[in-house]
């Protein structure tokens, strides 16, 4: 009994999902994301009214350049191996840690 009913439950949802009235959301909260590398320009400036520190990581051979917010040059030492977890945003990212390696 149990399996003709989800059988039944499967065709109707099949079904319904070609008309167009069957929506299916979610939302996928990502944790925060890390980068590391050495620490080797700092600019700060204002984005938004908002103030960002921009930092740039050479890891690799590769730099990739991330947006801070705030003034934290004093937290990013320049020529230091910096590891930085962070939470992605707009119009910069919120730092969740720092650790000088």
């Amino acid at each position: 009994m149990q399996l003709l009913l989800a059988a039944l439950l499967s065709i109707v949802l099949f079904f319904c999902s070609g008309c167009g009235n069957v929506f299916v959301r979610g939302v996928i909260q990502p944790g925060p994301s890390t980068i590391n590398g050495f620490v080797s320009v700092l600019q700060i400036t204002v984005v938004n009214g908002a103030t960002v520190t921009f930092v740039t990581f050479l890891a690799g051979g590769a730099s990739s350049t991330l947006g801070f917010c705030g003034d934290q040059r004093r937290r990013f030492p320049i020529n230091q191996n910096v590891r930085t977890e962070f939470n992605s945003g707009t119009p910069c990212n919120s730092i969740v840690t720092i650790v000088i390696i």
